[in-house]
């Protein structure tokens, strides 16, 4: 079997503990990736993704951070304004030709 295709995933309590381990436990990267099985780099990103915003950090896979949902929000009514928008100029131009 291979494990190329294959990648273990954490969830946000698994991710929020790790990181926990280091910044409050007081022990270093190294020893609770070695603890946990992951690797180093593993622990640094999720280490700097939590530091980033404590609040919002691993939101999991298909949800959005509040800023990211409501500018995700914002484009899609953008889209549908901008098409409104279109379709009255068309209209507009039709019924404002003069017959001949």
């Amino acid at each position: 079997m291979s494990t190329i295709n294959s990648r273990r995933k954490y969830d946000r309590e698994f991710k929020l503990e790790a990181v926990r381990l280091i910044t409050d436990g007081g022990r270093g990267v190294a020893e609770v990736a070695r603890d946990l099985g992951i690797h180093e780099n593993l622990l640094y990103n999720w280490r700097r993704r939590y530091l980033d915003d404590t609040v919002h950090a691993f939101p999991g896979k298909g949800h959005l951070k509040p800023a990211d949902e409501e500018l995700r929000r914002l484009k899609g009514e953008l889209t549908d304004v901008k098409e409104e928008r279109d379709i009255l100029k068309k209209a507009l131009a039709i019924f404002s030709k003069h017959p001949r």
